[in-house]
């Protein structure tokens, strides 16, 4: 199950990078990333999340579930579901944040996207903590490993568009108190949209 669902925060992630890409180079936008962005988030705010996830305790419940088919596969239907709306959301969040700094820069633009798809993925990682919609409960807080890789992951974004010193190496540039909030504020927003489909899902399939 662990395993499974750091697949799914791993692939929804890069899904989300994909749709963005995909985006702004069918509209003939510029580019949202620079190589070094995809980097950042590939080895620094992704790897610790994710061996966080795998090391989520077991639900109170597991007992209970039925059994998995060993003979079926990982990448089910429904998985794949998951991976393309979820993947979708942040991808939506991501370009949203990008118009909004393009209407500065492309620089702003390419900043802003990449602080949003950074920071989405961190929030991320919470709602695949499980199938069930546990992030409003204290089911949220059980795996320390999680918290300290999602804060650890904040404070590196936020460094790197903030912090002056940084900015040549990651090619960004220092944002506005508003457009920092902005940004956090998109990359939360997958939070509460994943719940609550968790939870009208978990209510229809009682």
């Amino acid at each position: 199950r662990n395993i499974k669902n750091a697949i799914q925060f791993l692939l929804s992630g890069n899904t989300a990078g994909i749709f963005a890409v995909l985006y702004t180079s069918l509209l003939g936008l510029p580019v949202p990333f620079a190589p070094v962005h995809l980097l950042f988030i590939n080895l620094l705010t992704d790897s610790l999340p994710a061996l966080a996830i795998g090391m989520e305790p077991p639900e109170r419940d597991i007992l209970s579930q039925k059994p998995r088919d060993p003979k079926t596969g990982i990448l089910t239907k429904d998985f794949l579901i998951k991976l393309l709306y979820q993947g979708g959301l942040i991808a939506v969040c991501t370009i949203i944040a990008f118009y909004i700094g393009l209407q500065e820069n492309a620089k702003t633009a390419s900043t802003m996207a990449f602080a949003v798809l950074t920071m989405a993925r961190l929030f991320h990682g919470f709602n695949c903590k499980s199938d069930k919609p546990v992030v409003f409960t204290k089911a949220v807080g059980n795996n320390i490993y999680l918290i300290g890789a999602f804060v650890l992951g904040i404070a590196l974004i936020t460094s790197v568009v903030m912090i002056p010193g940084l900015h040549s190496i990651f090619k960004v540039q220092t944002l506005t108190m508003t457009q920092l909030f902005t940004v956090y504020g998109l990359a939360a927003l997958n939070i509460p949209i994943v719940q609550i489909l968790k939870a009208v899902r978990a209510a229809l399939f009682k």
